[in-house]
């Protein structure tokens, strides 16, 4: 009776309350049941991503019939169960998959729709670090952004998960590429994946060194003072996205140039989207990312990989910010 029970529970990162790092500990919860769209996926590798920072912290919650307290938004592992209207997949095969929340498990439950193939000769840990950051990229900097090829194309952040995945796909789809980055390493690290420029800000002013240039697209999480410099940057129908405002969500701009330039300023969130929309861009990324990464147009940059049980050790290193590219979870 006692192994039945056993083998019904899994080991998960819990937010045990609102908190710094060592709020996350290691519990047992019950594997989650699948619903007839839902695989169980086993996880071998989980991502970790500033959204899960804000989940502990107490100020991003998770959507309903999401674990409310169990982080993680992007998974690569082992298809262990198929719910009964699943069609592509079956057990044993390698996904990786974009979920709300759940990911800091030994199983996590996904949308059939929602997952794409471990991309070949790809290790679990590099095929986990993918699902955020590039569904992230696609929406706001190819779909609200239109880049297109022979544009120009300021990412604020390029060291960061979403920065090294824009700077790649950007360049990938044929656009000049800027980037601003925090040390003279993590911006060697940007020109090493693509960027044409990238601006050290703790040295250099971004908008005086990119003045003359000018920029088509800006993918911005600093928010601030960020605002009115890359608002004075744009192009006539240029585009400003937002994902974040890390320094802020309000700053002082003036208004007459957005009209005089035609601009068009928005922004999005992800984890929240209906599932249906977010099957759609699964899609999208299957159909035109994919390719990239299979045919090695586009790489992994993982900085660290920690066992699961150390995870508050991932977290306290994701906010010291030296890292560049992602910090998974490991499983074994």
């Amino acid at each position: 009776m006692q192994r039945a029970i056993i083998k019904n529970f899994m080991k998960a990162v819990v937010i045990t309350q609102a908190g710094p790092p060592e709020v996350l500990q290691i519990q047992d919860r019950p594997i989650p049941a699948i619903s007839p769209n839902d695989v169980l996926i086993k996880v071998y590798a989980s991502g970790v991503n500033r959204p899960d920072i804000a989940q502990r912290k107490g100020v991003y919650p998770a959507p309903a019939g999401v674990p409310a307290n169990v982080p993680g938004l992007e998974i690569a592992g082992v298809i262990d169960q198929c719910g009964e209207d699943v069609v592509r997949w079956k057990k044993g095969d390698a996904v990786c998959a974009l979920v709300a929340g759940g990911g800091y498990a030994e199983y996590v439950v996904a949308n059939a729709a929602h997952c794409l193939p471990v991309p070949k000769a790809w290790s679990f840990a590099d095929a986990c670090s993918l699902p955020e950051t590039i569904f992230t990229v696609w929406h706001n900097v190819f779909q609200r952004g239109r880049l297109t090829a022979g544009e120009t194309f300021l990412v604020h952040g390029g060291s960061s998960g979403i920065g090294i995945t824009a700077i790649q796909l950007a360049k990938a789809f044929g656009a000049k590429v800027f980037a601003t980055a925090g040390t003279d390493d993590k911006c060697k690290a940007c020109i090493s994946l693509g960027a044409d420029i990238c601006v050290n800000y703790k040295k250099d002013d971004f908008e005086q060194v990119l003045k003359n240039y000018g920029v088509d697209v800006v993918l911005d999480m600093v928010g601030g003072d960020y605002i009115p410099k890359n608002i004075r940057l744009l192009k006539t129908e240029g585009r400003l996205v937002f994902i974040n405002a890390m320094k802020g969500g309000e700053s002082a701009f003036k208004v007459s140039d957005i009209m005089h330039k035609r601009l068009t300023i928005t922004g999005s969130t992800l984890r929240n989207r209906e599932p249906a929309f977010k099957a759609q861009l699964t899609a999208e990324v299957e159909k035109y990312v994919w390719p990239l990464v299979e045919g090695e147009k586009f790489r992994a940059v993982v900085y660290k990989q920690f066992p699961l049980e150390d995870a508050a050790a991932a977290h306290i290193l994701m906010e010291s910010s030296e890292h560049i590219g992602k910090i998974v979870l490991v499983n074994k």
